[in-house]
């Protein structure tokens, strides 16, 4: 998991929109004014869906709110087609922060016992660093290559974690941490790797 989720959280693809928006604006054929509004409106957009999770994720559970997260080569748009381009991606940065934004930290630091979290946290923080760095290095050489193809790269890792979510992550709305042992052992997945308490208690 502390792998995992920052890996996904980042083949989301937000670095870079959040990083080169004004360029994908630019290369779609917004003018330069344009183009520099648009990272503010993204912006407003993504701080205002991060701060409706703060007051909704207890009420509706991580797992849902992980769920909730989910063009032409040549020419430029028209005025209409670059509104809709804005509108879009405040879609993706509104999806993104009411989910996978807070919660990449938050589901990371709740599904391990106490005594491993501070190294879990590190391993995600790690992992989360070195993906950034990498995706924003590596991402105009993909452009380049894929054109508008690159989109549908990060649409097919979207429905992977969407899978990787639904299967493998444990629901941890209203469980304390000295509970997680026990969601793992009834878990599908988990239970067959999570040893069963009696069994322990016997061995002891």
């Amino acid at each position: 998991m502390s792998i995992a989720i920052p890996f996904f959280q980042h083949v989301t693809g937000i670095s870079i929109v959040s990083f080169y928006a004004p360029l994908l604006f630019l290369t779609v054929g917004s003018g330069v004014s344009a183009s520099f509004m648009s990272p503010v409106v993204l912006g407003i957009a993504g701080m205002s869906t991060n701060l409706l999770s703060l007051f909704i994720v207890d009420k509706v559970g991580r797992k849902t709110l992980f769920h909730i997260g989910k063009l032409g080569d040549y020419g430029g748009l028209s005025t209409g087609c670059s509104i809709l381009v804005l509108i879009l991606m405040c879609v993706c940065i509104a999806g993104f922060a009411i989910s996978w934004g807070p919660f990449s930290w938050l589901v990371t630091s709740e599904n391990f016992p106490q005594e491993t979290t501070s190294a879990t946290q590190s391993i995600n923080v790690a992992v989360s660093s070195l993906l950034s760095f990498a995706g924003v290095q590596i991402f105009l050489t993909m452009l380049c290559d894929l054109k508008s193809e690159i989109f549908f790269f990060y649409v097919r890792w979207v429905a992977l974690m969407t899978d990787f979510v639904y299967v493998l992550l444990p629901q941890t709305k209203d469980v304390p941490l000295e509970k997680m042992d026990e969601i793992r052992r009834e878990h599908v997945f988990w239970k067959t790797f999570v040893g069963d308490v009696q069994e322990e208690e016997a061995r002891e």
